[in-house]
């Protein structure tokens, strides 16, 4: 069982930190630590919830998907800010909340979904940029 968990912690802070090091290679403020920590913690709360539950003590599973929402809610909305330029940190907040599922996905042993929501984000957030940067603004 230990072995179990070990594995999940590590695959969750694992794809974090991809989405992170993309994160990084833009110099965003929000990078590998950050992500890595937002899939950890999430992948953390729900192997805890998932244990209490199997271990005979009430926990209602579903609380742990409201409780990583409302916390990545806090944290997005602590990202995001008004400029001069408009409204930023938007794409940072989703890919944070995203990266919480990623990590609530690894904790619930859906690791088929996490790496296949992990290869979404990154082709969102390098091609989608890319197409944002190239083709949809023009300098």
């Amino acid at each position: 069982m230990e072995i179990q968990i070990i594995y999940q912690l590590f695959s969750a802070t694992f794809l974090g930190a991809l989405i992170g090091l993309e994160k990084e290679i833009k110099r965003k403020g929000a990078g590998l630590q950050t992500y890595s920590l937002v899939a950890l913690g999430a992948c953390l709360f729900t192997l805890t919830v998932l244990s209490l539950n199997k271990s005979g003590i009430v926990a209602e599973p579903s609380s742990i998907f409201i409780a990583i929402a409302v916390g990545m809610g806090f944290i997005g909305g602590g990202v995001i800010f008004r400029g001069e330029s408009g409204i930023a940190g938007l794409t940072t907040a989703a890919a944070l909340w995203t990266t919480a599922a990623i990590g609530l996905a690894v904790g619930a042993q859906f690791y088929f979904l996490a790496i296949l929501a992990t290869f979404l984000t990154l082709l969102i957030l390098i091609g989608f940029g890319w197409l944002e940067g190239k083709i949809l603004k023009p300098r």
